[in-house]
This record gives structure tokens, C-alpha cells and sequence, in this order.
């Protein structure tokens, strides 16, 4: 467990001594594995053991994510899933993966590996097969994907851009907040690696639906999302319907991207629970 890091190996030790079913929560860009608390919390005293793992090199802040934004670049898909694999392979049951917008992406596709008991995508990254590109994604992120220089950055949003990709579902208040609190910079490459997904036969941005071994999956994604619209994420629970497993799909009304941490978030986490006691 080289590259675990003492938090981590903390979690993992913690939830093999429990004998509780592990649940590993996967942030996506733009946040932190703190952006998880109150839901670690939430299924910790639902009876579940409750990891959440960082990308290589974050920092144990946001704080710390600002005062030093590049430690955040250059992190490419394969090598957060490859972390995150070392995480769920030091447990002792094959845990539930819950993962959030590129943390959706990374829990499809580390559940097409046969790793997942049960996995929730919330509004999850594209991946290969995954074609629709909607002008609100254009308008959010499209800036960046059409910048060469976008490969090798730490990429950190405005307070506006935030507002119309995270948080446009909500007050102006109440996006300030969470912008304050969560928003620190993310991997330009691995931004880019889902944008051009479709355009790149070797991708990292892939995902094994037709796995047997997938178990069941969840699609979680906000009505109002600007940044993963239900275009796209209704076009992955397509691919992923084929799967022999249970495949669902939910949208939650009037939900944007910040639905993990705004204040609506236990709506969304009930949802999470339901579905993998379901299919316990």
C-alpha cells in the first residue's frame, strides 16, 4: 500500500475491522474528499464503513488546494483510478462506489472492472459511446477543451463559472457559500481526456459496460445540471441498461451539479441508500 496515505490506510483499516459493508466515496474535479463528510457521516450511522480516498498528491485542505493550485495538475483518469483500485483492493469486501460527476465516471468504470457490489454514479463524466454534448456543456467547459494549454493546468473556476455549471439551481448566496468552502482547482488533463473521449480511440475516459461482473448500478442526475445534463447521463445509463445487472436511472427535480453539497444533499443521499440497501 505505497501510495496510500495514512488517512487512508486509517479509513481502510477501520472499515475491515468493522465488518460493515465498505462504501468508497469518489470526488470529482473541482472538489475534495472532505466534499463527502456529512454523506460519510450519513452512511456511517446507516451501518456502513465509510472511505473517502483522495487523487494522487491532494492536498488535506482546501486551504492548502489554494495556497498550491498546481499540485492538482496533471492528474490523468488512469492513474486516480489506479488509487482508488489500490484503496478498494486493501479491503477485505468488495465495497459499494459511490462517485461524483469525474468520480461517477471513475466508479463506471472501476464497477466495470468487477470491483463494485453496488456503485451510484451522480452525474457522472462522459465516457467512450457517450455522444450527446449539449450547448450548456459547450458554454461551461468548452473554453477549456478547445485551449491546448488546458493539458497541463490546474484549471480553477470563476465564481461565475461556477454559478452557471455548479450552482445554478440555487440562491446567489448559497453558491457563494459553497464556492468559499469546496471549489479548488482540478486536472485540465483529465478534463480534457473526457471532452474528447469520443474523438480519441485509446481514451482513458472508457468504461466496460457488458461486464457480468459490473453489479448493480445507479445513475443519479439533477434536473437542472448544467455541467452533466440528463442528455448525457441518460445516454450512459443506455449503454449501461444492456448490462445483466440491475440499471437505474433517477433525476432529482430541480438539482444541479452541486447537489452532493448543497443544502438538498440528503435528499440525494437517501436516494444513494435506498438503492444499494435494494440491492443488498
Amino acid at each position: 500500500m505505497a501510495s496510500i496515505s495514512e488517512r487512508e490506510r486509517r479509513e481502510i483499516e477501520a472499515a475491515n475491522a468493522s465488518g460493515d459493508t465498505p462504501v468508497v466515496f469518489i470526488h470529482g474535479l473541482w472538489l475534495l474528499p472532505s466534499s463527502w463528510d456529512k454523506w460519510a457521516d450519513f452512511f456511517r450511522q446507516a451501518g456502513y464503513a465509510p472511505l473517502t480516498p483522495d487523487w494522487p498528491d491532494d492536498p488535506e485542505t482546501v486551504e492548502e488546494a489554494r495556497a498550491n493550485p498546481d499540485v492538482l495538475a496533471n492528474k490523468t483518469l488512469k492513474q486516480i483510478a489506479d488509487h482508488t483500485k489500490e484503496v478498494v483492493n486493501a479491503l477485505d469486501r468488495k465495497p459499494v462506489l459511490v462517485g461524483h460527476s469525474t468520480g461517477g465516471l471513475l466508479a463506471e468504470m472501476l464497477a466495470g472492472e468487477g470491483l463494485a457490489a453496488t456503485t451510484v454514479a451522480i452525474d457522472p463524466g462522459i465516457f467512450r459511446g457517450v455522444l450527446p454534448l449539449p450547448a450548456s456543456v459547450l458554454r461551461g467547459v468548452g473554453p477549456f477543451l478547445i485551449d491546448p494549454r488546458t493539458r497541463g493546468r490546474a484549471i480553477t473556476l470563476t465564481f461565475d463559472q461556477f454559478l452557471y455549471g455548479w450552482a445554478n439551481a440555487l440562491d446567489e448566496k448559497e453558491a457563494r457559500k459553497l464556492y468559499d468552502t469546496f471549489h479548488v482547482a482540478g486536472s485540465g488533463i483529465a478534463l480534457t481526456q473526457m471532452g474528447n473521449a469520443n474523438l480519441n480511440p485509446w481514451t482513458e475516459a472508457k468504461a466496460n459496460t457488458k461486464n457480468p461482473d459490473r453489479g448493480p448500478l445507479l445513475i443519479i442526475d439533477g434536473e437542472k445540471d448544467h455541467t452533466v445534463p440528463w442528455a448525457i447521463a441518460n445516454a450512459a445509463y443506455k449503454r449501461q441498461k444492456h448490462n445483466p445487472a440491475v440499471t437505474e436511472i433517477v433525476k432529482m427535480p430541480d438539482r444541479g451539479h452541486s447537489l452532493t453539497i448543497d443544502h438538498a444533499w440528503p435528499g440525494v443521499a437517501q436516494t444513494t441508500l435506498d438503492f444499494v440497501e435494494r440491492c443488498a
